[in-house]
């Protein structure tokens, strides 16, 4: 894959959360986009929702992974290994102050296919309050029309 061109990606994207015993699970099949650039990988995607779309573009190299959401919401997390990292969370509600605190990071890509999984596994506080053990894989493959 060269830097910049797009290529159409399926995602698959799943995440468990648990907080004080109880688990729950959420997945999505997606539809995106896949790009390289300056040693990163991005996907690009967007969540159609009820109140509206939001656009979504996960970037991750070798050392920390970002996940932007713009839209019905606003947000920004970083995720670095073993490091407490500031974000924010912004809707027609108001801003929180969001936290992770990121006891996996992973990313494996297939050679020369635009295929692959990250994989994050982190602590999310809002305003200092823990809300949650989070356990999220990300995996994405060349769409081809035959999936």
């Amino acid at each position: 894959m060269t830097a910049d061109v797009q290529t159409p990606v399926k995602i698959h994207l799943t995440t468990n959360i648990c907080l004080d015993g109880e688990e729950e699970t959420f997945e999505m099949i997606l539809f995106g986009q896949y790009y390289r650039k300056n040693n990163a990988v991005f996907l690009k995607y967007d969540e159609v929702q009820e109140e509206g779309t939001v656009h979504t573009l996960v970037k991750v190299d070798d050392e920390e992974a970002t996940i932007f959401r713009k839209g019905i919401i606003n947000m920004r997390m970083k995720f670095r290994l073993n490091e407490q990292k500031d974000g924010s969370h912004a809707s027609e509600y108001g801003s929180l102050l969001l936290s992770t605190d990121t006891n996996k990071l992973a990313h494996h890509e297939y050679d020369d296919k635009c295929e692959g999984k990250i994989n994050l596994g982190y602590d999310l506080y809002m305003q200092g309050t823990h809300a949650g053990k989070y356990d999220m894989e990300i995996q994405y493959r060349e769409e081809t029309g035959n999936l």
